[in-house]
């Protein structure tokens, strides 16, 4: 009788961590990271572990793949949650890791929602993965650019996690089928809007088979089709599109009605999405991206106001702060466009990510000691503000031996346009100077 009640109370383990794959061959996706002479295949085959950041969004297999590695390399695993952890909690974890290394075995620290720990706490860790003490392995859905501080950063590879596409869903969801309801069958339709549902992330594809199981047992139902999904699932969880369209198609469709300049179609869009449940600051999150990429220097405006539709949205919240974000689509729908900005930095990049590293030309460094002077640091500096026009006509702020590069091209819409005839004079100024006639 007591083993009997013990095994009622026992707690129920859900899909999703039953079928964790077990194995690399056992995960769904992630070919570009784990398929032939990819990157993770080879850090696998290797047998050397190296510190990373899997940047990617919810149920795409960050913690799967770190428990995997702690696996493949025959290590201990410490996995930790910065929702829930502190300074206390890394102590403890090195306290862990320095037994585990007095007994000969090396440890995997695996932080999840890294980007959660402030910078203190982050910079806890730098000692630990400097001395080898620890293999780190961090997991964020942000941009680790932005959330996760330098120091971490130089010390971590940082591989790229994309949501799971239609073919490795498709395949979850037959293992899921498989392991949890093989009784069911499924109708494409059934499968179709389960797998749209999911939205790319397996956990909650687990999670809807598990619903969809209970709902069919409590209906007496053997056959699942899409109208029993909507049915089971409709009020617990929105859909973005009920067609099955995936979301990143919708937010695709947003962005290209604006880019497009078709203020109705933009706020079409944005109506559905807001419609379906997404979340309203993701949406102005895009509206400021959109103004940088597609109108940019062509009415500054455009960020101002994308920006604000933002801090209005979190002051008023819904459905006040909706209105915000529709001013803001239309507004954006109907600016001047230029892709300008976006194009320049992209080749500034590319350009800087394959060159040398040229040093700062004398005349422009800094130069806030005696020392420093007296080596030349800042000598020749021309003060813009005490030359004609305010303007150092011919002088150069690129690095020695540097061509102009000539990245940045106004277009002739909005304010760019005076940007460019403007740029032009400069320019035309600078001729005059070098040929010696200024």
């Amino acid at each position: 009788m007591s083993d009997l009640f013990a095994d009622a109370e026992a707690p129920r383990v859900p899909l999703a961590e039953r079928l964790r794959p077990q194995s690399l061959d056992e995960v769904a996706g992630q070919q570009h990271l784990l398929g032939a002479g990819k990157p993770l295949r080879l850090a696998f085959a290797s047998g050397k572990p190296h510190s990373m950041i899997l940047w990617g969004p919810p149920g795409v297999g960050k913690t799967t793949l770190a428990r995997l590695m702690a696996q493949g390399f025959d290590a201990e695993f410490i996995a930790l949650s910065a929702v829930f952890s502190g300074v206390k909690e890394i102590r403890e974890a090195i306290a862990q890791a320095r037994a585990a290394q007095a007994r000969g075995r090396h440890t995997i620290l695996f932080v999840d929602e890294v980007h959660r720990f402030n910078k203190a706490q982050q910079d806890a860790f730098l000692p630990f993965v400097e001395q080898g003490l620890v293999t780190f392995i961090g997991a964020t859905t942000e941009n680790p650019s932005f959330e996760v501080n330098s120091a971490l950063l130089s010390r971590a590879a940082v591989y790229v996690l994309e949501p799971l596409d239609g073919d490795a869903m498709a395949e979850l969801l037959q293992r899921a089928q498989a392991a949890a309801c093989p009784q069911l069958s499924f109708d494409e339709d059934a499968r179709a809007r389960l797998i749209g549902f999911a939205d790319g992330d397996a956990r909650r594809l687990m999670n809807l088979v598990e619903q969809i199981q209970v709902a069919a047992e409590t209906a007496g139902c053997a056959h699942v089709d899409g109208e029993f999904v909507d049915r089971a699932l409709a009020q617990k969880l929105r859909r973005f599109d009920k067609g099955g369209d995936a979301f990143y198609d919708q937010i695709s469709a947003l962005h290209k009605a604006v880019r497009g300049s078709h203020p109705d179609a933009a706020l079409y869009w944005l109506c559905r999405m807001l419609d379906g449940g997404a979340e309203p600051l993701y949406l102005g999150r895009r509206l400021v991206r959109m103004a940088v990429e597609d109108i940019g220097l062509a009415d500054p405006r455009a960020l101002e106001i994308a920006l604000n539709a933002c801090t209005t949205y979190e002051r008023l919240g819904s459905p006040e702060g909706e209105l915000a974000l529709a001013q803001a689509t239309v507004f954006l729908a109907c600016a001047a466009k230029s892709n300008a900005v976006y194009k320049a930095y992209n080749a500034a990049r590319k350009f800087v990510a394959g060159d040398v590293s040229r040093p700062v030309p004398m005349h422009l460094r800094n130069a806030p000691t005696r020392l420093m002077k007296e080596l030349g640091h800042g000598a020749a500096y021309r003060y813009a503000h005490d030359e004609p026009e305010a303007y150092a006509a011919g002088a150069s702020y690129l690095p020695e031996g540097m061509d102009e590069p000539g990245w940045y091209q106004p277009v002739g819409r909005g304010m760019e346009s005076r940007i460019g005839e403007k740029l032009a004079w400069l320019r035309g100024l600078d001729a005059a100077a070098r040929g010696g006639k200024r």
